[in-house]
């Protein structure tokens, strides 16, 4: 690696395949030179004149925060090599448009995508397995995700403040949603919650004010407090026999129900679930 390490010297810190910093903040399109084998933390860390990048499929890893702040970069290719994205990769760079995630990556982890304020579609392929926390928080063009059936869990504030984001589709191995998974998502207006979910975080679908129809499977046993607060489109609520345990307020401020169905062990703590339920029709079951 002496070798590499001394070609490109004036453009990157290369220290045993390892691109530790990139030397030239001023450059708008990059390309990684072949034998680099990890991009490393903070590498390009606040370079906002890099608007490309090329990385070579001799790279298997993107290290933290490698290229956080890059608010000016808008097309990068992560290559099948990659296996591993640190937390904070591509946090805040915000003229980053669209993604897709090669099979060759099984987690994506914490902040990995938050604050890619421009980011309007993202491919999350089958071998992924697990969203780390805040993965796309405050992607506030994001209008649709898919979900796919490899995925396990769901981490809190994974797509916090998508105003934008109308159609969710979440896989059928997801087995928890996360505290505020889907808060502030304003654009939504359904939202199908799969057979193999057991439990629903705090404040999950908070504030989803655009929300008028959600479907909760009977394998769902615990709904957390404020998970559907302030949705004040919902219209109707079925809440299955499964489920023994609900926060207080877990719908409060939901003005517009007008149907609730609930069961009977929940009869001596409506209004504490629900704050706005007088004028509901309520059944339990």
């Amino acid at each position: 690696m002496e070798n590499l390490e001394c070609k490109y010297r004036e453009y990157f810190d290369i220290q045993d395949g390892v691109l530790v910093k990139f030397n030239k903040n001023n450059e708008s399109h990059v390309v990684i030179p072949d034998g680099v084998t990890a991009i490393g933390k903070c590498a390009f860390l606040n370079c906002t004149d890099l608007t490309g990048i090329t990385i070579p499929n001799s790279v298997t890893s993107i290290g933290h925060h490698a290229f956080r702040g890059c608010r000016g970069l808008t097309d990068i290719t992560i290559p099948n090599s990659v296996t591993s994205i640190g937390y904070s990769a591509f946090w805040a760079c915000w003229g980053l448009t669209s993604v897709t995630i090669p099979d060759s990556v099984t987690s994506i982890g914490a902040s990995t995508f938050s604050k890619c304020i421009s980011l309007t579609s993202i491919t999350i392929p089958d071998s992924v397995t697990s969203i780390g926390n805040d993965a796309f928080f405050d992607c506030k063009s994001l209008t649709s995700i898919v979900i796919p059936d490899s995925v396990t869990s769901i981490g809190t504030n994974v797509f916090f403040g998508c105003s934008s984001l109308s159609n969710i589709t979440i896989g059928n191995g997801v087995t928890s949603i996360g505290e505020s998974a889907f808060m502030d998502c304003r654009g939504l207006t359904s939202i199908t919650i799969p057979n193999s979910v057991t439990s629903i975080g705090h404040w999950a679908f908070s504030n989803c004010c655009g929300l008028t129809v959600v479907t909760i499977p009977n394998s769902v046993t615990s709904i957390g407090v404020f998970v559907f607060c302030d949705c004040d489109s919902l219209r109707d609520i079925t809440i299955p026999d499964s489920v023994t345990d609900i926060g207080r307020n877990a719908f409060a401020g939901c003005v517009a129900v007008r149907s609730i169905t609930i069961p009977m062990r929940f009869k001596d703590r409506i209004t504490e679930i629900f704050d706005s339920s007088d004028n509901a029709e309520i059944k339990y079951i």
